[in-house]
């Protein structure tokens, strides 16, 4: 592998983790338990986001708290068992229900306008996707290095959720596999119909009222194909731009880049995929609002990852993945990124690589160059 890597032993490796609970029933029972088992994380949560909001954004809680219920009707109208499940963890956790709406629209709290120190704070996040074709064992896989505010390390929680049918309805949603802050409903993850889904921070304008970003990741987890997915995020009103990277069993995967009205499907060339925090797609480069050592960063970022996917094509696995992932040949713009890289408390606070079509993740307290992978599986 070209470059300088970060390799770890076994004794030069942490094995910190993050912890990981199973939740099931119905999904205001899934939210109740969440928030009592994780009741003093997700507080911690709460005022931490709250703190950076009046810090970075000059937004008071008060106005914090009354912003996130204007997107409720939104949720209600296009995923209700997400409003029945923040009900339940703010019941669990002792929560107002704003309160725990907020956990899942921070950044859409902060407003519509994404200013210079939102895009700092959002240089967040490498994703990929490796087809079948790519692998030593013909498994495909899908994960990513996921950058934020160094304190997430330290309140994030792995959780299988394993939720019972809706009354009138002799059919579930799928169960899920998803690293999550503590307090959110939706992050990143897996189903156990296998499909995985990823996601990135991408800049724009036009942010508006409408259903969160962080909720369409699982949104898409409701589903068993990409496709079917990427047709249910096409639908929705949404209220921010996302980039949202997915794989399914069936051998598609594809990244679609987002914006509030418009969207862009990229698919895999030569059975890899790879995304960073800008557009990509030649339709939205008038949406691309980053710019700058923000931009460059994220362009430093792709070209390094679609560099060490292409080395490695044909040869790629869990073992290869977690090589790429710890990378920091490229600094101060790394994969694997560290306090004192760039000038803000912004770390790879997780990284995650995912095997679908197995039920199995494998997953890293950030810095991922710093700490050993778990592995985490379906109950069932």
């Amino acid at each position: 592998m070209t470059g300088r890597q970060q390799v770890l032993t076994t004794s030069e490796a942490t094995n910190r983790t993050f912890p990981s609970f199973q939740f099931s029933g119905s999904h205001q029972d899934i939210g109740r338990q969440y928030g009592e088992s994780c009741r003093e994380l997700v507080q911690q949560h709460l005022g931490l986001a709250l703190d950076r909001l009046r810090s970075k954004s000059q937004i008071d809680s008060t106005s914090a708290l009354e912003r996130a219920l204007r997107y409720r009707p939104f949720v209600q109208r296009y995923a209700a068992f997400f409003d029945e499940e923040i009900q339940g963890v703010a019941a669990g956790a002792g929560l107002t229900l704003a309160e725990a709406y907020l956990l899942q629209l921070r950044a859409e709290v902060a407003g519509s306008v994404i200013d210079e120190q939102a895009m700092a704070d959002n240089q967040e996040c490498t994703s990929f996707a490796a087809l079948a074709e790519t692998t030593t064992n013909g498994a495909p896989l899908i994960g990513q290095n996921a950058d934020l505010p160094a304190f997430y390390r330290d309140i994030s929680v792995v959780a299988e959720i394993r939720p019972d049918p809706s009354p009138g309805s002799d059919k579930a949603l799928p169960a899920v596999l998803m690293l999550l802050p503590a307090g959110q409903v939706s992050y990143i993850g897996i189903n156990d119909a296998g499909m995985g889904v990823f996601a990135n921070f991408v800049t724009c304008d036009g942010w508006q009222l409408g259903f969160p970003r962080y909720l369409l990741s699982r949104l898409i987890l409701t589903k068993g194909t990409v496709d079917d997915g990427i047709a249910l995020v096409r639908g929705t009103q949404r209220a921010s731009s996302r980039n949202l990277m997915a794989l399914d069993a069936h051998g598609t995967a594809a990244d679609l880049e987002t914006t509030p009205t418009r969207d862009a499907r990229l698919d895999p060339e030569d059975g890899l995929l790879a995304h960073s925090n800008h557009y990509v797609a030649e339709s939205l480069q008038s949406e691309e609002r980053s710019k700058g050592e923000h931009l460059s960063n994220s362009h430093v970022r792709l070209e390094r990852m679609r560099e060490l996917l292409k080395e490695h094509r044909g040869t790629i696995n869990v073992e290869t993945m977690q090589v790429i992932l710890r990378d920091r040949a490229c600094h101060p713009d790394n994969l694997s990124r560290s306090l004192g890289d760039q000038d803000n408390d912004i770390i790879t606070f997780a990284s995650v690589i995912a095997e679908p079509a197995e039920g199995r993740m494998s997953v890293a307290v950030g810095p991922p160059h710093e700490n050993a992978y778990n592995t985490y599986e379906f109950s069932g």
